[in-house]
């Protein structure tokens, strides 16, 4: 199967060959009218952005939850990316849930787990607590996301139809990340931190109302059995991996546990593959990586955001701790990325008919790279102007590349694992989130920490609150005297800015990496080899 947004015949180098629209073997409730599938589109659509932006809201809440919750400067860590890590983590077995009991029915369900688990974040009266939330709301999103792209197969059977909805799809995917730190700021220009996560329950009312009246079901027919030591395995597999390399970026090797548990993670995915490649009914379809369109689509996704969300994620600190922003002018100093988003999205499918798959997946993780580079000479009083075209640049592109490689996804899976494959797709956009801090985060905090400069007969407890995160020295710094507060706050921001630019650097190497791989693997192939490649998985009505 090829993907929908190459629907034309054979073009430029890299253009895929035309779809096929067939969804045999999927069980679906009758095609339901035009006005009634893009009003369930936009049900969907919603669901999506709200997930999406619950992964930046936060950001620049930071602050203000480091003033009030005080946590350490790991505990910060884990409040920003626990969220995504367990997303990751449950993905593809949620996925497979909703192949086997309908995709709606995972969708609604989870969404009101989500909207429980938002109202305990909002009030968690500790950081450990808001940890433990923000991991529920994880695994209440990893039911969510994997439904929403599945389902928009179900609605729209026609290729060159799914083409614009997965545009749109991926629009609001891509803006809501966005946009969160733009919602972020106008509710804590007016509330206290715990309202960003209180938006969540008006709009899952409206996504369970309407969810419920106009989405179709959609099943896998011959689901066979969910595997429970699969999940384990996948679980356990992501999370000991992503924890070991976090951990080692952040301390190295001086404690025996960080690589116990990366071996222990890492053998757990590879029995997690062995079982996959012996199972009749696996619960992630490995063979589906035959096909070098979904590995690229995966890889692509992966990379980008390790390179990106990190860089993003310490972005919102910059602005509101260095220079001075209030949450409401950071989240609109972030705005261009909410416009190119929006806009990358939407225009996905016109470009890839006219260009190639190849072409504009490779340029847009080039953009991408180009745009975070900028971020790497960046200075505490740089002009805002460089600054947003960075944001313009990255966002846009970002929308293209997230929705090219969702379809791309979408498109080389049989239609009975539509919520498999999403969930591929989503794991590695979510892993690449987690990492993303994980990694970068890391370098930022052992950078800032490992060239601050504290003045001299500052406490020592002090000081080490100082060394722990930007936040923690702003706080410090409001306890001294004239004179060495102002010395401790220009030797943090000028500590954070260097961490900062240095994991610039790094995350357009990355980016810059992606871009590569995606040329390599989208190279044009033949049309035998590419058959042969993915014949054994094929939908019946191909053949």
């Amino acid at each position: 199967m090829s993907s929908p947004l190459s629907t034309t015949p054979p073009g430029p180098p890299g253009h895929l060959p035309p779809t096929h629209t067939s969804t045999a073997g999927s069980e679906t409730a009758p095609n339901p009218t035009t006005g009634r599938r893009w009003t369930g589109l936009a049900v969907l659509v919603l669901a999506v952005t709200l997930v999406a932006v619950d992964a930046t809201v936060l950001s620049l809440a930071i602050p203000s939850i480091t003033e009030t919750l005080r946590p350490s400067g790991t505990q910060l860590l884990w409040i920003g990316d626990v969220y995504s890590f367990v997303l990751a983590g449950l993905l593809v077995s949620m996925g497979a849930l909703s192949d086997r009991l309908g995709r709606k029915r995972v969708l609604l369900a989870g969404s009101a787990a989500f909207g429980a688990a938002s109202l305990l974040a909002a009030y968690a009266p500790g950081p450990g607590w808001l940890i433990l939330a923000r991991a529920l709301l994880g695994v209440a999103g990893a039911t969510i996301m994997p439904s929403t792209l599945s389902l928009i197969r179900a609605l729209f059977p026609d290729a060159r139809e799914r083409a614009t909805a997965i545009g749109v799809w991926g629009a609001g995917a891509t803006a809501g990340a966005a946009l969160g730190p733009l919602v972020g700021g106008v509710l804590l220009e007016h509330f206290w931190w715990g309202s960003v996560f209180l938006l969540n329950l008006p709009v899952m009312v409206l996504l369970l109302v309407f969810g419920g009246w106009l989405l179709p079901e959609s099943r896998d027919p011959r689901p066979g059995r969910w595997d429970m030591p699969s999940v384990l395995l996948s679980m356990a597999g992501v999370i000991g991996v992503v924890y070991g390399i976090k951990e080692f970026a952040a301390h190295g090797l001086s404690d025996w546990a960080t690589p116990a548990v990366f071996v222990l993670g890492a053998a757990a995915l590879a029995l997690f593959v062995r079982r996959q490649l012996r199972l009749a009914t696996p619960l992630l379809e490995i063979r589906l990586f035959r096909d070098p369109r979904f590995t690229a689509a995966v890889l692509s996704s992966l990379i980008s955001l390790i390179g990106l969300s990190g860089v993003i994620f310490f972005m919102s600190q910059y602005l509101q701790l260095v220079r001075g922003y209030s949450p409401l002018s950071a989240g609109v100093a972030e705005l261009p990325a909410f416009v190119g988003s929006v806009a990358g999205g939407l225009l996905t499918a016109r470009l890839a008919r006219r260009a190639g798959a190849r072409r504009v997946l490779t340029v847009g993780l080039l953009v991408m790279g180009l745009g975070i580079a900028v971020l790497g000479v960046i200075h505490a009083d740089s002009a805002y102007l460089l600054i947003g075209s960075s944001f313009l640049a990255l966002g846009t592109a970002e929308g293209v590349v997230y929705t090219l490689s969702s379809d791309l996804v979408l498109g080389a899976a049989p239609a009975d694992k539509a919520g498999a494959a999403s969930a591929v797709s989503e794991t590695a956009y979510e892993l690449g989130a987690a990492l993303g801090i994980a990694l970068v985060g890391s370098i930022v905090t052992a950078l800032y920490a490992g060239s601050l400069t504290v003045p001299a007969h500052t406490d020592p407890a002090l000081a080490d609150q100082a060394g722990q995160s930007l936040g923690g020295a702003v706080e410090v710094a409001s306890t001294l005297p004239a004179g060495p507060a102002e010395q401790l706050l220009a030797a943090a921001n000028t500590a954070f800015v260097h961490g900062i630019n240095v994991a610039a650097w790094i995350s357009a190497a990355l980016l810059l990496t992606a871009a590569a791989l995606a040329r390599h693997l989208l190279r044009p192939r033949t049309e035998n080899a590419a058959r042969s490649a993915t014949a054994p998985r094929h939908d019946p009505a191909h053949h």
